[in-house]
Parts: C-alpha cells; sequence; structure tokens
C-alpha cells in the first residue's frame, strides 16, 4: 500500500494491495442488483454509483491537485446537453433544433469530448487562482451556464430541456433496464475508480500533489504548474462528463435544473461527506446521500407524528440532510472515511491496551 500526502498533514493512502475485505465488496456489488429490487438496484445503487462517479472528479481535483471546484456538475450537463443535441430527443423533428441522430458509438466520445473541452476551459480560467477565488470563479461558471441554457430556446430549448432522450440498445440488450444499466453504472464506476487510483500514482499524480503542497518549488524545478493543473482539470472533466451521460440515461431527460446551483453544490456534499483522501470516499459519501435524499422525507414524518407544528413541515426534508453532513464534518473533518479510520485506530489501540494489561497480568 503506497502513501501520498494530502492537503494539510493527512494523507492520501493508495489501496494497492488486494485483501479480503476488497473481494467480499466487489461481491456484494456483483450480487447486490440479483437480491435487490428495481428501485432499489436502479435508485439506490445506481444512481449512487454515477452520483459517486461526477463527485470523484472533484475528489481528483481537490485531494490531489488542491483545487476545489464547484463546475464538476456543470461538466457533466455539458455531456448530458450533448447526448440530447446529437442524438435524439422529444424536439428532434422541430426545425428550430438541429439533431445528427448519432450512433451510440459516435455519440458516447462526442460528449465526452464536448465536457472534457468544456472542463480544460474551466481550468484555464480556474487555475490562474487559488482557494476561495478558484471556488468562486467556478461557481461562477456553472451559474452561468445555468442561466444560458435557462434562457436560449433556440439551441437548448430554454427551461424545459429536452426529454424522452433514448438509450441505446447494444447486442439486443435495452442498457436502461434496471440490470443492465447497474452493471454498466458499476463498471463505468470501477473504470473510473481505478484510472484515478492509476494517475495518482503515476508521474504526472505524483507532480501533481507536489504541486499542490509547493507550486513555488515545483515551478523552480522546471515543471509547468499552470499545465499540470489543466491537465487535472481535462482529466477530471473525462470522469465527469461519463457521470453524466449516464444520469441523463436514467433520467432521460435534461434540462436547466439538472445544472441548477443545488447539483453543483449537492457534488460538493457528496465528495466531503464521503471523504477527500480516497477514491472510494465520493462513493461512500454518494451512498448516504442518495438514501437521504430517498428517505429523509420518510424519517421526518416519523420523527414529528404527534406534532402539529406548522414551521416544521415534513417538505423540509433538506434540513435533515444538512443537519447529517453538518454533524459529520463537525466530528470528522475528512468525512465517513476520517470517522472509519477514527474507529479503526481505537478498536486497534484498545486491543492492544487489552492485550499489554493480559500479558502483564500473567
Amino acid at each position: 500500500m503506497s502513501v501520498v500526502a494530502s492537503p494539510g498533514a493527512a494523507s492520501v493512502v493508495l489501496p494497492w494491495s488486494l485483501r479480503p475485505i476488497h473481494l467480499l465488496i466487489g461481491l456484494f456489488l456483483i450480487v447486490y442488483p440479483l437480491v435487490a429490487t428495481p428501485f432499489w438496484t436502479v435508485q439506490i445503487g445506481a444512481q449512487s454509483l454515477f452520483m459517486g462517479v461526477i463527485a470523484l472528479s472533484l475528489m481528483f481535483l481537490a485531494g490531489y491537485g488542491g483545487m476545489v471546484s464547484l463546475s464538476q456538475m456543470t461538466v457533466a450537463g455539458c455531456a448530458g446537453y450533448a447526448i440530447a443535441l446529437l442524438g435524439l430527443n422529444d424536439k428532434s423533428k422541430g426545425l428550430m433544433f438541429v439533431h445528427l441522430d448519432l450512433p451510440w458509438w459516435g455519440l458516447i466520445p462526442a460528449a465526452v469530448i464536448a465536457a472534457t473541452l468544456m472542463a480544460t476551459l474551466i481550468g484555464l480560467l480556474a487555475v490562474r487562482t487559488a482557494g476561495i477565488y478558484t471556488i468562486m470563479i467556478t461557481l461562477a461558471i456553472g451559474v452561468a451556464f445555468f442561466y444560458f441554457t435557462r434562457q436560449n430556446y433556440v439551441i437548448f430549448n430554454g427551461f424545459s430541456g429536452f426529454a424522452f432522450i433514448p438509450v441505446p440498445v447494444v447486442l439486443g440488450i435495452d442498457w436502461r433496464a434496471p440490470l443492465p444499466f447497474y452493471y454498466l453504472s458499476l463498471g463505468v464506476a470501477a473504470i473510473s475508480y481505478f484510472a484515478v487510483i492509476y494517475v495518482a500514482r503515476s508521474t504526472f499524480g505524483l507532480s501533481l500533489q507536489a504541486i499542490r503542497d509547493n507550486p513555488r518549488r515545483m515551478n523552480a524545478l522546471g515543471f509547468n504548474v499552470y499545465l499540470h493543473r489543466v491537465a487535472a482539470h481535462a482529466f477530471a472533466g473525462v470522469i465527469a462528463a461519463l457521470g453524466g451521460v449516464l444520469l441523463v440515461w436514467m433520467n432521460q431527460r435534461i434540462s436547466p435544473g439538472t445544472i441548477d446551483v443545488g447539483p453543483l453544490i449537492n457534488i460538493l456534499v457528496i465528495a466531503v461527506l464521503g471523504g477527500l483522501r480516497h477514491p472510494v470516499g465520493p462513493f461512500i459519501g454518494a451512498i448516504v446521500f442518495v438514501l437521504l435524499q430517498n428517505f429523509a422525507i420518510d424519517l421526518v414524518d416519523y420523527l414529528l407524528q404527534g406534532f402539529a407544528l406548522d414551521v416544521i413541515e415534513s417538505k423540509r426534508f433538506n434540513t435533515l440532510i444538512g443537519t447529517v453532513f453538518l454533524l459529520i464534518v463537525f466530528f470528522s473533518p475528512d468525512g465517513l472515511l476520517g470517522l472509519w479510520q477514527r474507529f479503526v485506530g481505537w478498536a486497534r489501540s484498545a486491543g492492544g491496551a487489552g492485550g499489554w494489561r493480559q500479558n502483564r497480568s500473567s
């Protein structure tokens, strides 16, 4: 197992050795849709996977590059709009809309390339700043793209966006069906996860982490800090684009609401909730976030039974999501992964202390 430094005194742990727990997790992910209902397979399982992929792109930028970007959902949305515009949708027959009806093997690369170009352009602007200024620039770009799609009816169909976006049927398999779509999402998540681990261990990844820690020294050593950071945005854009394609295929629609300020912030919440120290963190955060998003309203209804309060309504389930997020971050700035590592450390310390006392008594 190799260890790479992350912002501050923390470190990013890369699991290069295969352990039994990894095999168990992999086996569970493969068997899960075979025993779950379609709702749990798609709405919980598949959605957690591709939302984790989008958040993984943010984790790569923030954890390895020290750059917090709030425009990763914007990049994913760009890929989604490319799928709608270059393929088929409910407005394809309109005279005001351009549709090329590309086959799936041309449509997916075109969407990924379009989103990667957008991510690169965002990087060209954002990497000139640092800290809060990077956050504000990426947020401004995301908000600008949201209003641009919402007010443009000639290309993006304005507020309504596009619906009835078909999912390709390849090898006779309907990839929108619960079981194939889950395994498709699992495959994309696995490829993205191991790609991030590989890049983080490569010469480029190690240089990026060194630039994160001391950009002036790396610049003095002859490394092009600016291009390294822009390339990191481009790589993160590829990952976010893959998640965006799955997002639009699950919903079979894309609209400005998909890339609104709320979804932009949700990606940050997912990444921070799981933890930015490890590529698995965004997927853990995505599972918790999706579960809260689907069942928080039921939990609020249960907690408020017997209370006739007009101020607190069951519709305010976002308050519960925010409360859980604040509690986790308050007790562990490293997210759920940080809590788990602290628990493991405490258990080992307790076990070691117990063994020392037993040996002394004997």
